[in-house]
């Protein structure tokens, strides 16, 4: 049996449309200006790229953490040199670190000094450089509650957070039902950061930030209010400007009205940090940052838990759908005894799908592979099918929007395995 070939990008294949024609090269430019988010820029720790306030910001910072008799290091990252070692090369992840705290005290040098300080004493007496090898038996909520998962366009981690399985009462005094408890949870969640920490390089021109994404729904507010209270406030003082953007999904009505009502009194830096996504708009606002194999099946994406554990998944190919669109995905150049595997996914979907093979010979019979069917806007998994074919042709996977006026986002890949010689 021959290796599973993937084609390249170019050689992906070309949706048609019912009514006016439209090529593949139409669909993905209009994916491309999804991308357009001029609001956000992150922050540099190229120290040429810093004004000369901010460098004797950090020049201040270093000198008096150099008065420390004793080595204060951070995420395993030396920040002063002892006595014994003064004449020791500087690590250069040291200024990127300083910097967060730096710029979580808006340069107040003074200021930063004592975060630093009361940070590294946090760190020693929770232990935290110790909790990545914890277990502390939340396996039922590892890629359900909070988890990293891929990463986004830019290389950023991406860490998930979800707390709606805390509405069932049963679930919520299991795990905050007393103070025991929640402490133990409280250090669970401490771990995943952790693990988001692990994954950055913390180097100038490197990725020092990851990418939050937090699911508002069916998540019980009023109850989770003392240990959102407790991370948030652990992860201010603890983890500074360690998140590049966050994205809010699934967000109710009452939330936007209350960011609308808080924006005035937000930093415009704070706020291009912001994303906010209602429900039905989510696998859209993802697919900005996010590339589709990458993105969670439960948020509109190909992704599932264990496609990461064997490395980067393959790519998938990015296309849009105008509403009153019928699009045609034709995979064509299939060997006879060859099978093809194929995924699909459509953000919102709320349209019908089907899919039938075409033999290449004249006078052969198009074969039903998948009847088309109404995919409603509440499916929960993305099309996944495999087809082996008994004569050559090609597959031909059709999408059809025309009953909706809203554009759609979709992303789909395939692999085609050939026949053994």
């Amino acid at each position: 049996m021959s290796p599973t070939t993937t084609p390249s990008p170019a050689a992906a294949p070309k949706p048609s449309s019912g009514g006016a024609k439209r090529g593949l090269m139409g669909s993905l430019i209009d994916a491309t200006a999804l991308l357009r988010t001029a609001s956000f820029k992150e922050d540099s720790y190229v120290a040429a790229a810093l004004p000369a306030s901010d460098l004797r910001a950090l020049a201040d910072l270093r000198a008096l953490l150099a008065t420390h008799p004793d080595q204060i290091s951070i995420w395993g990252v030396p920040l002063n040199n002892t006595p014994g070692d003064a004449d020791a090369p500087a690590d250069e992840r040291a200024d990127v670190v300083l910097l967060k705290f730096l710029r979580a005290r808006d340069f107040r040098v003074r200021d930063a000094h004592a975060m630093v300080l009361r940070c590294a004493a946090w760190r020693a007496e929770f232990r935290a450089d110790a909790v990545l090898g914890e277990d502390l038996g939340f396996k039922d909520l590892e890629g359900v509650v909070a988890y990293m998962h891929g990463w986004d366009r830019e290389g950023h981690p991406v860490c998930y957070n979800a707390y709606g399985v805390f509405k069932d009462r049963d679930m919520y005094d299991r795990v905050f039902g007393d103070g025991d408890r929640l402490a133990r949870f409280l250090r669970w969640r401490v771990q995943i950061m952790e693990r988001g920490v692990r994954a950055l390089q913390l180097r100038p021109g490197g990725v020092n930030a990851i990418i939050q994404v937090t699911d508002l729904k069916d998540m019980p507010k009023r109850e989770l209010r003392a240990a959102s209270n407790q991370i948030l406030s652990l992860f201010q003082d603890n983890y500074p400007e360690m998140v590049a953007r966050k994205v809010f999904v699934n967000v109710p009505w009452y939330f936007s009205v209350l960011f609308s009502m808080i924006s005035p009194f937000l930093t415009e830096r704070t706020k291009s940090k912001f994303v906010i996504a209602r429900e039905g708009n989510v696998a859209e606002t993802l697919f900005k940052f996010i590339r589709p194999e990458l993105v969670p099946v439960q948020y509109g994406g190909l992704s599932r838990a264990s496609d990461l554990e064997n490395g980067p998944p393959k790519p998938a190919s990015e296309f849009t759908i105008k509403g009153g669109e019928k699009v045609f995905l034709e995979i064509d150049g299939i060997e006879a005894g060859a099978t093809i595997t194929w995924d699909l996914v459509v953000g919102g979907w709320d349209l019908e799908y089907g899919a039938e093979y075409v033999p290449a010979a004249d006078g052969g019979y198009t074969l039903c592979v998948e009847r088309t069917k109404k995919v409603p806007a509440s499916a929960d998994e993305p099309v996944h099918n495999a087809f082996t074919a008994k004569e050559a042709g090609k597959m031909v996977l059709s999408i059809d929007n025309s009953g909706s006026r809203k554009r759609k986002v979709a992303a789909y890949r395939y692999f085609v395995r050939k026949p053994s010689v």
